[in-house]
């Protein structure tokens, strides 16, 4: 806010409070009486150095200087604000005295002798922020905010210290007991007269006692106290160097933890105070314009990761969708460890933006609290993805170990595999996900209350479905444990028939022809199974399955026809490609008793294109010889009035056209039937030629050769009439 602005309303609010009963020494719990008034018209306030205490800091600060490994937090009121005080200005003096010296130093960076120094410095601070109970301030933000909370806290004291309108003692142990003697309530707590700053002993921890510290309700008004007195605070006459009323200012307007870098101090001073340092939102021009440099670039940096995460799932999509070589399914791994390597890769890269704008931006206030919380969030989540990646990624390692170690490396056993060891690994993945998401809900601050009753839903739901959800895990391990299908076999379950794609813990998938079918496993375990997959101890993908087909076969079919059939079938479906151990016979429906020709063998099928490619060529094939032994079958008529020597020639005849077709066998021609119209002859023979298309040749060769021979021994082949007789009436 500009100062016009601020002054203007500080100027309304003192016009109002007098209208209102109020003051602003009312709000720090001032007795009513006002302070009396100096010669300058401004109340008289009792300085510091006419402070009983005074003689004490001084002690202090020269025991803190020879001793510097003492602790701040004390056992009374008196030793832990002294110390604190005294620890707070020492720090102020460190720095301001290194501050002064950069300028006559050469370089752009703190020499080894100066961070040697800081570290100390740092030690010193470290330690007056432990005299703050912190334990209410969110741990994502908690010590980022103690260390603005102790330097804030610092100027608050030197404001209640110098604007006193009496002495104060502040009591030691003695003290404190003798107070608590004549109280009528004791209380393990002290507050400075006239404000709300407030020690107290918060008790033991580890078997020792921790000692008076500010309390957490003070930690929580600081900012509030702050506020309310920064505007207020006047250069003062004391000459003392306890007094640091631009502590905080040094520390929040500059870069870096503490010290700013020595660059910075290098900057001409008008340029780092007007431009640099100009205030916006309580917070310096540099501080804006490097802070949205640095969350725009880890920003680019995170969409990147995200679409390069997202690029590995869809090759997952894209693997699945195509039919993968051997080589490729053992390299499926890789993908999961890319997914590793994405997360693993943010997470320092989230750290170390939240250190960069933290301690050397120098972020404060409220903008780093949101920042904080934004920054443990992501990061949380990346390391709540990086779990569930690692055990997702363990577990394709782990599956292709143990199908190495059983001696059987081939794509098959490790999709058997890894539909056991994934399912686990993903749970346990999920569960660490899960507990590291309650542990950034407490970092930010949720109560543990709040917490459990979140826990409390999921596990309300699983309450509620796990009958459901336990009936099907059980059954799922009793699938993996008997066995009675594995991923690649090819099942007929209930009405479904199809080819096993997934096991799951809950859950089994089967690729039927028109789609998938998701089982819930104790419906598979209660359905009968029919496994027509055969298994084999052999280390190879090809996964033989029990093929039967079934052909209706026309009742006209003569025995000896039948007896074709049988023999071409056994003869010819050996020779088809992926069936092997084919059987061929007879069999007669139940019921109607029709006669089937059945044909059983084992198939190398591993997709239902495979499946219905290899039925269709069977099937075909029967068909085809199914018409080659009807074609095989042939009858011609000859005239009434063909002489008996012909008709006695005629089987011999008919006999000498097969010299010709070396692979046609003529078995028998034989005069069976007597027509209307003719003497009908009927022979057969067996034909083993190759092809269907090759039959049909031979077929038409023998037509035309018949027709020849007895067009030459002149025996006619009679063609039937009808004579219509009408009569007048």
């Amino acid at each position: 806010m500009p100062r016009p602005i601020r002054l203007l309303l500080a100027f309304l609010i003192a016009c109002l409070l007098p209208l209102m009963g109020l003051s602003t020494a009312a709000l720090w719990a001032a007795p009513a009486a006002a302070p009396p008034a100096s010669a300058t018209g401004r109340p008289s306030y009792v300085p510091l150095e006419s402070q009983p205490f005074h003689g004490q800091l001084l002690e202090l600060q020269q025991q803190w200087i020879d001793a510097p490994l003492n602790q701040v937090v004390g056992d009374s009121p008196r030793a832990t604000l002294l110390n604190f005080y005294v620890v707070m200005a020492q720090v102020n003096r460190d720095i301001t005295r290194i501050e002064a010296k950069a300028m006559a130093t050469p370089g752009l960076f703190w020499s080894s002798a100066v961070q040697s120094e800081l570290e100390l410095i740092t030690s010193y601070f470290d330690e007056a922020v432990k005299a703050l109970d912190v334990s209410e301030i969110p741990q994502s933000i908690r010590a980022d905010f103690a260390d603005e909370y102790a330097l804030k806290l610092k100027v608050i004291l030197d404001y209640v210290f110098t604007h006193s309108r009496k002495p104060f003692e502040i009591p030691d142990a003695a003290g404190m007991k003798a107070l608590n003697e004549g109280r009528v309530n004791p209380s393990a707590s002290w507050t400075i007269p006239g404000t709300s700053i407030t020690l107290t002993d918060v008790g033991t921890e580890g078997g020792r006692d921790r000692g008076f510290l500010f309390s957490a309700y003070t930690v929580a008004q600081i900012p509030s106290l702050y506020e309310e007195i920064k505007d207020q605070l006047r250069p003062s006459d004391s000459r003392s160097t306890l007094l640091t009323p631009a502590i905080y200012d040094a520390f929040s307007l500059r870069p870096g933890y503490l010290l700013p870098p020595k660059w910075y101090l290098m900057l001409p001073r008008g340029f780092r105070q007007q431009v640099l340092e100009a205030h916006l939102w309580d917070q310096t021009l540099f501080q804006i314009v490097v802070g949205l440099v640095v969350i725009a670039a880890f920003a680019l940096v995170q969409f990147r990761l995200v679409l390069a995460l997202l690029a590995t799932y869809r090759m997952t999509k894209k693997a699945a969708r195509q039919q993968l070589t051997p080589l490729e399914v053992w390299k499926l791994d890789n993908i999961a460890w890319h997914r590793v390597l994405l997360a693993v890769v943010a997470l320092p890269i989230t750290r170390l933006v939240e250190l960069l704008l933290d301690h050397y931006v120098n972020v404060t206030g409220l903008p780093l609290q949101v920042l904080m919380y934004l920054l443990y969030t992501l990061y949380f989540c990346w390391a709540g993805l990086f779990s569930f990646f690692l055990m997702e990624a363990l577990g394709r390692s782990l599956a292709e170990w143990v199908t190495i170690l059983r001696g059987r490396r081939n794509a098959l056993q490790l999709s058997r595999v890894s539909n056991l060891v994934m399912p686990v690994c993903r749970v346990l993945g999920a569960i660490i996900g899960i507990s590291l998401m309650y542990r950034l809900l407490i970092l930010l601050g949720l109560p543990g209350s709040t917490v459990l009753a979140f826990s409390a839903v999921p596990g309300l739901a699983i309450g509620l479905g796990a009958s459901k959800l336990l009936g099907n895990l059980f059954a799922g391990l009793s699938i993996q444990t008997d066995r009675p299908l594995r991923v690649g076999e090819f099942c007929r379950i209930g009405s479904n028939l199809g080819y096993v794609t997934k096991i799951g813990l809950r859950s089994l998938e089967l690729q039927t022809h028109e789609s998938r079918v998701t089982i819930p496993n104790s419906v598979v375990d209660e359905e009968t199974i029919v496994n027509y997959s055969l298994r084999s101890d052999q280390a190879h993908d090809a996964v033989q399955h029990v093929f039967e087909l079934h052909l209706p076969l026309p009742a006209e079919l003569t025995p000896d026809q039948l007896d074709d059939l049988v023999h071409y079938g056994r003869l010819h479906l050996t020779e088809l490609p992926g069936l092997s151990a084919a059987q061929v016979f007879l069999d007669q429906a139940p019921g109607d008793g029709e006669l089937l020709l059945r044909c059983c063998g084992q198939i190398h099928a591993p997709s239902w294109t495979d499946y219905l490619t290899l039925r269709e060529a069977i099937l075909l094939r029967l068909r085809q010889l199914l018409d080659q032994v009807i074609r095989s079958r042939m009858v011609i008529g000859v005239a009434y009035d063909t002489t008996q020597e012909q008709l006695q020639r005629i089987p011999d005849l008919i006999a000498s056209l097969f010299e010709a077709e070396p692979l046609a066998t003529f078995r028998a021609c034989r005069l069976l039937a007597i027509s209307d119209f003719s003497y009908d002859f009927t022979y057969d023979y067996r034909s083993s030629q190759p092809t269907y298309a090759a039959f049909k040749d031979e077929v038409a060769r023998l037509n035309r050769a018949l027709l020849a021979l007895f067009a030459a021994e002149a025996i006619e082949i009679p063609y039937p009439t009808q004579a219509e007789v009408q009569r007048d009436g």
